[in-house]
C-alpha cells in the first residue's frame, strides 16, 4: 500500500491508497466512498485485501465530499488556497473530476482495465459521471472502464421525503429563501437531514437534480436510462438490514432486474448486510471477486 495523490481538471489536490498484488497486472479496482466517508474505512481495507489477492490492484481516494466539512487545497494560477467541502458544502456534480482525475492517474500508472466501485452517493458519484463521459465521447476514457460496481445505490428523493414525513416541501422551500438571500453555504436546519449540510448542497441534491436524480426505485414507469446507458458490466448489491432504501430488497431487486437491460447485469442483495456492509465485508469482496473474474 502506498499514498499517492494527484489533481483534478479543476485544479483540486485529492489523496488516496493504492493497495498493489504481489504479481503486478494492468487491472484496478478504483473505489468511491459515500457520504461523510473516506478512504480509511475497514470496508476498504478488507476489499484491498481480498482483491489484490487476485492479482488486482485497488485504489480508494477521498473525494471533496469526504467526511462532513473539509478544506481541501485548490490550486489557483499555482497559488495554493484552501476551499470548504466535504459532504456539508460538496456539488455532487464536481465528482466528475474527481473520479475522471482519479480514472487518468491511474492511467499514467500502466493500468489498462479498470473497475469502478461506488458505495452510497459513490453510486451515484459514477453513475453521473459515466453519462457524462458518453455524453461528450470521452472514448480514451471509456475504453478503459471494464466494469461498473454499485453497493447499495440510494434513491436520494425518495428516501429522504419518506424521512421528513410529510415536510418536504417545507423544507425545500426554506432552502429556496436562503438561496434567494445568498446565504448559500449556511446549514440548514438540524432535522432538515440525516447531517449537517448547506443550502447549496441540499438544493443540489433536491431541486438542482437533473442530472443524479436517477435511482427512481418508487417510479414504475421510469426507464431508468442513466442505468442503461452503461455498457459494460454491471454488479449491483443491497443489504436487508437497515438499509437506505424503501422497498423491500426482494422487490427492488426484481424491479431493477426487469428494468435494467445490461445483458452482463448482476444484481442481487446480501442477506443480512447493513447499509455499511460492516461483518459482511467478506461476502461483498467474494462476490465482486467473482464478477470481476466472469
Amino acid at each position: 500500500m502506498k499514498k499517492i495523490s494527484f489533481i483534478t481538471e479543476d485544479n483540486i489536490k485529492l489523496y488516496g491508497l493504492l493497495y498493489e498484488p504481489e504479481v503486478l497486472t494492468k487491472e484496478v479496482v478504483i473505489s468511491i466512498h459515500g457520504m461523510t466517508s473516506n478512504c480509511f474505512k475497514k470496508r476498504e481495507d478488507i476489499l484491498a485485501s481480498e482483491i489484490t489477492k487476485n492479482n488486482i490492484s485497488y485504489f480508494c481516494f477521498n473525494n471533496r465530499g469526504h467526511d462532513l466539512t473539509v478544506y481541501i487545497d485548490k490550486y489557483i494560477e499555482g497559488e495554493r488556497t484552501k476551499i470548504i467541502s466535504g459532504s456539508s458544502y460538496e456539488d455532487i456534480l464536481d465528482s466528475y473530476y474527481d473520479i475522471t482525475g482519479a480514472i487518468k492517474l491511474m492511467m499514467d500508472i500502466g493500468y489498462e482495465k479498470i473497475h469502478l466501485q461506488g458505495h452510497s452517493l459513490g453510486c451515484t458519484k459514477i453513475v453521473y459521471t459515466y453519462n457524462r463521459l458518453k455524453n461528450e465521447n470521452n472514448i480514451e476514457i471509456l475504453n478503459k472502464i471494464s466494469s461498473i460496481i454499485l453497493l447499495s445505490l440510494v434513491d436520494i428523493v425518495e428516501t429522504q421525503k419518506y424521512s421528513l414525513n410529510g415536510k418536504f416541501d417545507q423544507i425545500l422551500e426554506y432552502a429556496n429563501q436562503k438561496e434567494k438571500e445568498n446565504k448559500h453555504n449556511e446549514l440548514m436546519p438540524e432535522y432538515s437531514f440525516i447531517h449537517p449540510i448547506s443550502v447549496k448542497s441540499y438544493l443540489r441534491c433536491f431541486k438542482y437534480n437533473e442530472n443524479i436524480n436517477f435511482s427512481r426505485f418508487g417510479d414504475k414507469n421510469y426507464v431508468f436510462k442513466e442505468l442503461n446507458n452503461i455498457s459494460v458490466p454491471l454488479f449491483m448489491r443491497w443489504g436487508n438490514d437497515k438499509e437506505m432504501i424503501i422497498q423491500d430488497v426482494k422487490e427492488l431487486v426484481n424491479f431493477l432486474n426487469l428494468k435494467v437491460n445490461n445483458i452482463h447485469k448482476n444484481i442481487g442483495y446480501i442477506d443480512g448486510a447493513k447499509h455499511s456492509y460492516e461483518g459482511n465485508e467478506l461476502i461483498v469482496a467474494s462476490e465482486i471477486i467473482s464478477f470481476l473474474k466472469n
